[in-house]
């Protein structure tokens, strides 16, 4: 998975200019975030610093970025030489990570669907919980598990489609196709909604919420209802919060 970022890294960075990472993405994530002033976060699976950044921009105390891309890290600590925002970067596996520090919010924007078993998802989400303090969150954004196949495709409009080669059981990849200025690929991995929910009891957190996409009043001003209308049908990704 490492090598595969490495690859493309830049093109997973201007991905990130998509309507679709901005309007509904970002807006969803940022309305499970809540108010950041103050707050230390650790942001697993930090790819390039995106969230990081604007997490600091928000008024965090203190975030920590971790990813298993060297690439990735080089280009969030360019970032960070470019505008020195006080971030600490770490190139890490989460798999691996142990206990880091004690946050409270830990976050990761896709990172769970890179699970390839319900042992490695659990692994991921011990690192997660150690990191906490008492009371604190899990906040992230994911490949929604329970969008169904048929609607794969219909997402293509704003700018990537899923697809499988075989049926969807525990651990069967899902190809994701970027097609933005550069066409792009990598692999995620289904895991089922009990299954997410088996790692999360099992690691200690003590509720678990899922939130469904939302679009940002700017992106309904600007495209229309209707445009959003084939991707919230979908429902090609989802939120989740976990308790401490």
């Amino acid at each position: 998975m490492a090598s595969n970022y490495d690859s493309i890294a830049k093109e997973y960075k201007e991905s990130k200019e998509l309507p679709i990472r901005l309007h509904i993405e970002a807006y969803t994530y940022f309305n499970m975030l809540g108010n950041l002033a103050e707050k230390s976060i650790l942001d697993l699976a930090c790819g390039e610093g995106f969230y990081s950044r604007k997490f600091k921009d928000q008024g965090a105390a203190k975030v920590v970025g971790v990813d298993i891309s060297q690439k990735m890290i080089e280009l969030a600590r360019e970032e960070e030489t470019r505008k020195f925002q006080n971030i600490e970067y770490i190139l890490g596996d989460v798999l691996e990570l142990g206990e880091i520090g004690s946050f409270d919010l830990v976050v990761a924007s896709y990172l769970l669907n890179y699970a390839r078993s319900p042992e490695e998802l659990l692994k991921m989400c011990e690192s997660i919980f150690a990191n906490l303090k008492p009371g604190g969150r899990f906040v992230s954004i994911n490949n929604n598990p329970s969008q169904s196949p048929i609607s794969y495709l219909k997402t293509e409009k704003y700018g990537f489609i899923k697809s499988i080669d075989s049926p969807l059981i525990e651990g069967t990849p899902i190809k994701y196709t970027f097609i933005n200025n550069h066409k792009f690929t990598f692999d995620n991995y289904y895991l089922s909604i009990p299954t997410h929910e088996w790692a999360f009891q099992s690691v200690g957190f003590k509720e678990v919420r899922w939130q469904s996409p939302i679009v940002s009043p700017d992106g309904i001003k600007e495209f229309g209802q209707e445009f959003w209308q084939d991707f919230l049908d979908s429902v090609p990704i989802i939120g989740i919060e976990c308790f401490k």
